[in-house]
Formats: structure tokens, C-alpha cells, sequence
């Protein structure tokens, strides 16, 4: 359901929320290396959660990557939008773009009847769980597989 990107970037999140100080800057080859990551592929993530506003970029020697915003206040849903878009939970199961049902004058797929609750249920848990919550279940570690 999430792509190789989004995973990644969940991953690394949780890992720099788990830093302390808060404010410390990692950079992307410690944060590659700590995950077991490819670091020019993590990094171009990492991006979009800067230009999101998400987390902090600051380049040069001394450079990395920090949270910007608290991770009680960033949810799951938060990332997961940030880096794959709203289509992951908008998505038909099996037609491809937005789920049909969302247009009245077409029929929904097969599955619909039985996935809209599944879907409800998922859009609840990713809107209610911060990166906060994944970084205390983590153990502070912020070093987790997803």
C-alpha cells in the first residue's frame, strides 16, 4: 500500500524525532548507514519533508537533517501525504485513480462495499498516530523496521 519512498521516510522520521536533543542535525549518510538505507534516495525523501515543513534541512559540513515541527503535532497521515499524496487513501482498489464511488454516476468497483470500511479504519489510525507515539512504542530508539 505505501511505496519504497514513504517507507523510507517514516523509517527516517522516527529516527530523527528519537534524537535528542531534539534539535540535534543528523546527516544523510549517518541516517542511511544507522537504517540501512540507500542515502541518495533517502535524501531526495528527506527533501520533501523539508519543503513540507516537516523537517529541517540545513546544508554544508555541519549540515543535516533535524524535525522542524514537534512530533506530537506530525502524524502518520502528515508524512504518508507528503511523500506519496492524498491518493493513497483516495485510491480505487482495483481501478486505477480516484475511488469511483466519490463520482455518483459511476458504478463502484467489486470490492468497494468491502474495503470502505477498511479504508475509514486506516484514514482514522494514520490522522490519530503522531511520530511521537511511534517514537515511545520504538523505544526511543528511533531505529525501527517497518
Amino acid at each position: 500500500m505505501l511505496s519504497n519512498s514513504c517507507r523510507y521516510g517514516i523509517r527516517a522520521i522516527i529516527y530523527l524525532a528519537g534524537k535528542k536533543p531534539a534539535n540535534h542535525k543528523t546527516g544523510i549518510k549517518q541516517i542511511g548507514s544507522d537504517l540501512d538505507l540507500p542515502a541518495p534516495f533517502l535524501g531526495k525523501i528527506l527533501q520533501q519533508l523539508a519543503k513540507q515543513k516537516i523537517l529541517k534541512s540545513l546544508k554544508g559540513p555541519n549540515g543535516g537533517f533535524s524535525m522542524l515541527k514537534d512530533p506530537n503535532t506530525v502524524t502518520l497521515y502528515d508524512v504518508v501525504v507528503a511523500i506519496d499524496g492524498e491518493d493513497t487513501f483516495t485510491n480505487c482498489v482495483i481501478h486505477n485513480g480516484t475511488c469511483r464511488c466519490i463520482d455518483r454516476t459511476k458504478k463502484p468497483c467489486t470490492i468497494h462495499d468491502d474495503y470502505a470500511k477498511t479504508r475509514s479504519e486506516l484514514i482514522y489510525l494514520f490522522k490519530n498516530k503522531t511520530i511521537y507515539d511511534l517514537v515511545q512504542k520504538a523505544g526511543n530508539s528511533g531505529l525501527i523496521t517497518i
